[in-house]
C-alpha cells in the first residue's frame, strides 16, 4: 500500500508567495493604489486576475513574466525530499493543492526539475490570451464556510480519494504539508495514522494547537509534526517506505 504526500505550494514547497513573487517583473516592483485597494476577503483569485490584467497592460510579456517566477527559492530540504519521492513512485504518490495557478507551479517545477516528482497539480486554472494577458479562474465552487470561495483545499483532498480508491488505489497513511489558514480544513479530514506536518513559525501551527487545547487529550486525530526543513519530513517519509 502506498503513502500519499499532498503539499501545498507557497510557503511550504517554495519559501514564498509565488502572487506576490511576480510583482517583480513590474519595473518600479509596486503596485498602483487602484489594484492594491481592490482586494476582498476571501477573493484572493479574482485579485490576481486584476494583477495579472495590469501587468499586461505594461507589456510585460509571459517571457519576462516566467523569468521572473523562476527565481522563487524552494524551501531548505524540499528539492531533496521531492527528489527521493521521484526516485521512488512505486511506493508514494504526491499531489499539490495550491491557491497559487497552474502556470506558476508548472515553471518553478519545471526550471527545478522535480515535476516527476508530482502526480496530479489542483490549482487555479490559468492561461495566456492572445494579447500574452494570463487569464486566471476559479478551481471550482463549493459549501465549505471555512474557505475561500474558489478552493476548499479539503473538498479535492476528500474527492481525490475517492477516486484512487474507485480505481483500486487505498493508501496506507497520508502525509499533509503545510502552512497557511487554508490547509486547516484538509487537515482536518484526515484519519488516525495519518500526518499533519505544519510548517513551525505559521499560522497552520497556531490554529492546530488552538484545536487540539479546545479538543484536549483522547481525541482520534492524526499525528501533528511540525517541520522548517523538507529534510525532517524526509526522515519521517524514509521511515514508512522500504528501501
Amino acid at each position: 500500500m502506498k503513502t500519499l504526500l499532498v503539499f501545498d505550494f507557497d510557503h511550504t514547497l517554495v519559501d514564498d508567495n509565488s502572487d506576490t513573487w511576480v510583482i517583480q517583473c513590474i519595473p518600479d516592483q509596486c503596485l498602483p493604489d487602484l489594484v492594491k485597494n481592490s482586494y476582498q476577503k476571501g477573493r484572493w483569485t479574482e485579485y490576481m486576475g486584476r494583477v495579472m490584467s495590469y501587468i499586461g497592460d505594461q507589456d510585460i510579456t509571459p517571457d519576462t513574466i516566467r523569468s521572473v517566477m523562476e527565481t522563487i527559492p524552494f524551501t531548505d530540504g524540499m528539492i531533496e525530499l521531492l527528489t527521493f519521492i521521484v526516485s521512488n513512485k512505486n511506493d508514494i504518490d504526491c499531489i499539490i493543492i495550491s491557491d497559487s495557478n497552474t502556470v506558476f507551479i508548472d515553471w518553478i517545477l519545471q526550471v527545478a526539475g522535480v515535476q516527476a516528482a508530482v502526480d496530479q497539480v489542483f490549482t487555479n486554472p490559468a492561461t495566456f490570451d492572445k494579447r500574452g494577458y494570463m487569464e486566471i479562474e476559479c478551481y471550482h465552487s463549493h459549501q465549505c464556510s471555512q474557505c475561500p470561495v474558489n478552493l476548499c483545499k479539503r473538498k479535492v483532498l476528500v474527492d481525490f480519494l475517492a477516486g484512487q480508491l474507485k480505481g483500486g488505489v487505498d493508501y496506507q497513511r497520508t502525509f499533509y504539508v503545510g502552512d497557511g489558514g487554508n490547509d486547516l480544513c484538509p487537515s482536518n479530514s484526515l484519519r488516525e495514522g495519518d500526518v499533519v506536518f505544519p510548517r513551525k513559525g505559521y499560522t497552520l501551527e497556531r490554529l492546530l494547537s488552538r484545536q487540539s487545547a479546545q479538543q484536549g487529550e483522547g481525541s482520534s486525530n492524526p499525528r501533528v509534526i511540525g517541520w522548517t526543513s523538507g529534510r525532517e519530513i524526509l526522515m519521517e517519509l524514509k521511515a514508512c517506505v522500504p528501501l
